[in-house]
């Protein structure tokens, strides 16, 4: 089986395939000044990014891991994403209150895809 790293760093990948299996690290927004829902947006335009430069798209995450920093963003985080998951094909998904890294983050996500042969 084969293993490659996208983007290998000193600390971590931004992703890692083994077969046609892909973990992603988390994926976190750019504008930490920002709302619950630009964050949102930012975060799944990371993971589109990710998935496209893998060959694959959002259709293919299959497990979505999100953590917020305060619950409270939850409705507001849910209506990001369901303007952008698949409908026809939903990753399974949880989400979580936890502390995040860095101060103004309200959101990460992190995922995991299975290629398709194409």
């Amino acid at each position: 089986m084969t293993v490659a790293h996208l983007h290998p760093g000193q600390r971590m990948s931004e992703a890692v395939r083994v077969g046609d299996i892909v973990f992603l690290a988390g994926q976190i927004p750019d504008d930490l000044s920002s709302g619950i829902e630009l964050q949102t947006r930012q975060v799944l335009d990371g993971i589109d990014r990710v998935m496209a430069e893998l060959g694959g798209s959002k259709s293919d995450v299959v497990s979505v891991q999100v953590w917020l920093a305060d619950m409270a963003d939850f409705p507001g985080m849910n209506a990001v994403w369901d303007a952008w998951v698949d409908k026809k094909a939903p990753p399974a998904r949880a989400t979580c209150g936890v502390a995040l890294a860095r101060p103004g983050m309200r959101v990460e996500m992190v995922a995991v895809a299975a290629l398709r042969t194409r």
